[in-house]
């Protein structure tokens, strides 16, 4: 990652002095969203905001092999054989996207967009129902439009999105931490969205978003709280106006969207870099505040999303507030944050549903690309165009990683421990790799002499509703029956008995230190965070060097102050003290001695 990104921490102002203001607000978004631009397939050239639509044909990126991207030209009555054959490719494109595929009909393998007839398209839509019918999925046309040729006749093409739960599970699941400075408007909106009722100005939306009483006196987040918004297989909202329980909302739904709401002032840090680190979210919502712009934690909460490389949209509410001036003010600001060289990313303002739906698939395949909306959660402007999107966007690890990590060794990172009445302890957590049913034996730790102590999962539950098998990359909460909880501290693991897991005191990091006021050096002390792993530890040498300043890279040996823990080389380090902060990856281990 480049060094660079320290201009995002760093107190200073941060605005990039080599972008002209007003460097494109939003009038280039609808040139993005057309996807034309000649016959360069670049994304990049694709989404410049300069690029006009050309005479000549217009293009698609290429299909690729892989992926959950199907073109067809048109599938007017298919022999039997090539229906059979065209379902076998439905099923690979869906498992390609872990239950979700993408259909462009009108357009042919190389991209080209020909666009068909009115009644070739209707047929091949029919065809398309057919198919889906048989492997068991449902069909949602995203969008039609017209392809511009001199010709009388008018030739359409369609975008389709195909969607199936896969047989092993019961809904697509993904995750998307909530950042932003404090009354930026985040609770309000997951209160909006969740509960599918507007707010009514003064924060009525978000009581029910909080877990303590002081939250609610003082309207702060002060921990994070878990929020769902489902989605059925026809892309309509499920959320808890229609049903009364979770366990409702995961029965209809076909696709969950789990908001992890983080907290926005500057004391509770410590508590949002834990969720972004441990709860390993898929995506990052920055929202910033239309009458403020960006101030206080905005600039850090993007630079740490970024250093975590967490994908980033932005959404910025209250625009119901203030004027349109205000708000195309605080777009280009941000434009200007996202062009610097630390981000290099391509900003794109959501200002239709076609914008919204060309966003939600380049987001996930160019990390470079940024969607921007702008919205109010009193108002409930645009509160459309952010739905379409998430019913959209697609999981980012395709089928092949996640199969990789199920067939590995059981490990859990436990993140929450909780008493429950006539349950006992519960820990709550995340599935890092293996699958993890009920009635496994397991073992947690490490304790402050580096043990590890045997254990039952009792139940499980996802999404507040019971779930037999567990996979890995899913969050849940399993019940551990009488286990001691004083045994039990965030940051332990529980896996399997034939792992051997690697225990330390002591790990060497490659580091980059971003923003130190003075010189960092042996004998320092920092905060760190390694996935769910918080602790503070001592800086026992600097490799090659007697110090690091502001910017510097350096291979660091740290040591752990109060107990060991479990680690895993190339696991992303981030370490903090006061305004001091700094990022990198593991290198090496001294492990102690086994267990």
């Amino acid at each position: 990652m480049d060094a660079r990104v320290s201009d995002l921490f760093s107190s200073g102002n941060g605005h990039g002095s080599n972008n002209k203001p007003g460097n494109g607000s939003g009038s280039g978004s609808g040139a993005a969203s057309k996807k034309s631009g000649g016959k360069n397939k670049k994304a990049k050239t694709r989404f410049s905001r300069n690029l006009r639509p050309s005479k000549n044909t217009p293009y698609l990126p290429p299909e690729a092999e892989e992926g959950n991207i199907e073109y067809k030209l048109k599938l007017v009555n298919p022999t039997q054989y090539r229906f059979e054959h065209l379902a076998t490719q439905m099923k690979w494109r869906l498992q390609e996207g872990r239950g979700e595929a993408v259909y462009q009909i009108g357009v042919e393998d190389n991209g080209m967009l020909v666009g068909l007839s009115e009644e070739e398209l209707r047929a091949s839509l029919k065809t398309l129902h057919r198919l889906a019918e048989k492997v068991g999925a449902d069909v949602t046309v995203l969008r039609e439009r017209e392809v511009d040729y001199d010709s009388d006749v008018t030739r359409k093409i369609a975008e389709v999105l195909i969607r199936k739960v896969p047989d092993d599970q019961q809904f697509l699941d993904l995750r998307v931490a909530v950042l932003g400075n404090v009354d930026s408007g985040k609770s309000t909106l997951l209160g909006v969205l969740t509960q599918g009722e507007l707010d009514n100005g003064r924060g009525r939306a978000r009581l029910n978003l909080f877990r303590h009483l002081h939250e609610i006196q003082t309207g702060r987040t002060s921990s994070i709280s878990f929020e769902i918004l489902g989605f059925n297989s026809k892309g309509e909202v499920v959320n808890y106006s229609e049903s009364r329980t979770a366990e409702e909302i995961c029965e209809s739904a076909s696709k969950m969207i789990t908001f992890i709401d983080l907290a926005g002032h500057h004391k509770y840090l410590k508590t949002t870099i834990f969720g972004l680190t441990s709860y390993c979210p898929d995506f990052a919502m920055l929202v910033v505040s239309a009458n403020t712009g960006i101030v206080g934690t905005t600039r850090e909460h993007l630079g740490l999303a970024m250093a975590l490389k967490v994908p980033i949209f932005i959404v910025v509410s209250k625009v119901d507030l203030c004027t349109q001036a205000t708000v195309e003010r605080t777009v280009r600001q941000l434009e200007r944050v996202l062009k610097q060289p630390g981000c290099n990313k391509v900003p794109l303002v959501i200002s239709s549903t076609d914008d919204a739906v060309t966003a939600a698939q380049q987001f996930a395949m160019t990390p470079s690309i940024t969607p921007i909306f702008t919205l109010s959660s009193v108002s409930g402007e645009s509160l459309d165009l952010l739905k379409v999107f998430f019913n959209i966007i697609p999981p980012l690890s395709n089928s092949k990683e996640q199969e990789e990590l199920m067939q590995q060794l059981t490990e859990f990172q436990v993140d929450e421990i909780y008493t429950v009445p006539e349950v006992g302890t519960v820990v709550g957590g995340t599935l890092y790799s293996g699958i993890c049913r009920e009635g496994d034996h397991l073992v947690v730790g490490p304790t402050e002499s580096g043990q590890f102590h045997k254990l039952t999962v009792g139940s499980i539950q996802r999404n507040r509703s019971a779930c037999r098998v567990l996979r890995a990359g899913q969050a849940a909460t399993l019940a551990l029956g009488n286990f001691d909880r004083s045994l039990l501290r965030k940051g332990m693991v529980m896996v399997s008995p034939e792992m051997d897991p690697t225990i330390c005191w002591m790990f060497e990091a490659e580091i980059v230190l971003l923003f130190h006021a003075k010189t960092f050096h042996k004998g320092f002390q920092v905060t760190v965070h390694i996935g769910n792993v918080r602790q503070t530890a001592t800086v026992e040498a600097v490799h090659g060097k007697e110090e690091l300043r502001t910017g510097e890279k350096g291979v660091v040996l740290f040591k752990f102050i109060k107990h060991p823990e479990y680690l895993k080389v190339g696991a992303k380090v981030l370490f903090r003290e006061g305004a001091t902060k700094g990022i990198g990856h593991v290198t090496k281990l001294q492990p102690i001695a086994q267990y």
